[in-house]
């Protein structure tokens, strides 16, 4: 069996994780049926180990803060007509401890063993470390 990988984005349109789960509750209020998914030009050539317990790890301003599983990947029809990859994606978002990312552009694969730790339960509500202090303790070692 494959083992499992996930995936680093950048969470383009949100500064927060507040700001993410903000945008994705108007969406779920203005359609019942929406799904929690995002959508990609590419399709992932690693599907096989991203479906075996992968996630989506998101970066908000240089700095991984929070994971969404990965459910399934659906196939999405642009209305340009070109094939594009919907990530469904859990709805829960689980915040992490904070690791520090260059900049890149689409995503990059990320080893389970390299991931950044979930933050234990209790503490999801917890007012995030200003991302410049989450980066210069992550530098350095400290979580």
């Amino acid at each position: 069996m494959d083992k499992p990988v996930n995936l680093v984005k950048l969470c383009v349109g949100a500064d927060s994780i507040a700001a993410l789960q903000g945008w994705r509750a108007a969406r779920k209020a203005d359609d019942p049926n929406w799904t929690c998914r995002h959508v990609t030009r590419l399709w992932p050539k690693r599907e096989a180990e991203l479906l075996n317990g992968g996630s989506l790890y998101w970066v908000f301003k240089g700095v991984i803060l929070a994971r969404q599983r990965i459910l399934r990947l659906d196939e999405v029809i642009g209305e340009d007509g070109i094939r594009r990859c919907g990530i469904v994606l859990d709805e829960a978002i689980i915040r992490t401890e904070p690791q520090p990312r260059r900049a890149f552009q689409g995503w990059r694969y990320l080893a389970a063993e390299d991931a950044p730790r979930d933050l234990p339960q209790g503490r999801e509500q917890d007012e995030a470390l200003p991302s410049t202090l989450a980066t210069a303790l992550a530098e350095i070692g400290l979580r």
